[in-house]
């Protein structure tokens, strides 16, 4: 009969491995407990690290991403970006981001050629490949009007949704570069302005990383990734990894039988764990936490309930898109939001007794001292984030 693992254990797991109970004092570590940091939202990768390493400063994120080049930002899971440890980079990139290349070459190249660019928009395509890596590799770092400045070709014009009431106009640059960094040939480098903002410079990969990233055959990294997740987010469902991999069903299943995955019980029905992995964990002394958007800890399981409780459609967007979350002892209890004046403002939605909401006004005021001047929106907006800037 399968071991039961129910709620009390899995928030134990949560509150010490997501390092939200205890703390870490090394940012790569973070990361790599947490199997990435969300990066579709470049605030998220900050204020997840803020909220588990005591006396974070931005500049300690700064140095492991662009001066010792020990995180990388990368697409991942689901075809979204996450910031990981280098030797994770290479996990992912062959468990998730690899099959993502054919598919999206073969969109572009048919657009080249229906849109009257290219008659022949392999060929087309290929040689501004070329000639944007080559340019990379001369300038170092380079932002996409440079590169355009030097590659005429990427300033080409394509429509999306042509004859739709949707219909607009995008830079072929954008997926030309977009293309480059899913086949894992250049790297997202520094952003043009504070961490807050989504446009980066670009390097090739073999430059930012020396001799680039190791190839590693899929199923071996599927393997890999399948077991680093578990350690983090285990124990979870199946249906749990895949959607946070965006693999198959059968992809999934058979991932967890090479990492030597066994049933266990949870309180919601059947659930995975590693075998090496059933032992109790000690339930974690009180703790809270304001999480942001996006954080891998919100976004780490398909089947929420169990932490999540009736709160999803206050915090989450239309499209699952996790907002802001207020955090205590395991579950969500809440939602925050940052209003103009810098004030970090909570939304309880439950009680959760005097001294855990002490706690919790006191993180928000710590939250808003370690913003100062900068002013955070979430790149997704939800009801009770809205509700709180109005």
């Amino acid at each position: 009969m399968p071991q039961r693992l129910g709620n009390a254990e899995r928030r134990a797991r949560l509150g010490r491995r997501h390092h939200l109970a205890t703390g870490c004092d090394d940012v790569v570590t973070v990361a790599g407990d947490l199997s990435g940091l969300h990066s579709s939202d470049p605030a998220t990768v900050y204020l997840a690290a803020w909220a588990r390493t005591p006396d974070l400063r931005g500049e300690m994120v700064d140095a492991a991403l662009y001066v010792d080049r020990s995180l990388l930002r990368i697409l991942g899971m689901r075809g979204t970006m996450f910031v990981v440890p280098r030797d994770a980079a290479a996990v992912i990139d062959a468990a998730c981001t690899r099959h993502l290349v054919a598919a999206e070459r073969t969109r572009l190249v048919r657009m080249l050629e229906a849109q009257g660019i290219a008659t022949d928009g392999e060929a087309w395509l290929a040689d501004v490949e070329r000639r944007t890596l080559d340019a990379l590799v001369r300038r170092g770092e380079a932002t996409a009007v440079e590169l355009r400045t030097e590659v005429p070709e990427l300033q080409e014009q394509l429509v999306l949704g042509q004859g739709k009431t949707w219909e607009g106009t995008f830079g072929v640059s954008t997926r030309v570069l977009f293309l480059l960094a899913t086949a894992g040939r250049i790297v997202r480098a520094r952003p043009l302005g504070t961490w807050i903002s989504s446009q980066y410079r670009w390097a090739a990969t073999e430059r930012w990383v020396e001799g680039g990233l190791p190839s590693l055959p899929t199923e071996t990294a599927r393997t890999e990734l399948t077991r680093r997740w578990l350690r983090t987010f285990g124990p979870a469902t199946e249906r749990d990894l895949k959607w946070w991999t965006g693999w198959t069903m059968g992809d999934t299943r058979r991932s967890l039988a090479d990492a030597g995955a066994v049933a266990v019980d949870l309180e919601d029905g059947a659930g995975v764990a590693l075998a090496d992995d059933l032992e109790p964990v000690a339930a974690p002394p009180p703790w809270v936490a304001l999480l942001p958007g996006l954080d891998p800890t919100v976004m780490g399981w398909k089947e929420r309930e169990w932490y999540l409780g009736e709160h999803r459609r206050r915090l989450f967007d239309r499209n699952g898109n996790a907002g802001p979350t207020v955090w205590a002892h395991g579950h969500v209890v809440g939602g925050w939001a940052q209003r103009r004046d810098g004030e970090v403002v909570v939304r309880l939605l439950e009680d959760v007794g005097g001294d855990a909401a002490a706690m919790i006004a006191d993180e928000a005021g710590r939250l808003a001292l370690w913003l100062g001047n900068m002013r955070i929106t979430p790149r997704f907006r939800t009801p009770i984030e809205q509700e709180l800037n109005r």
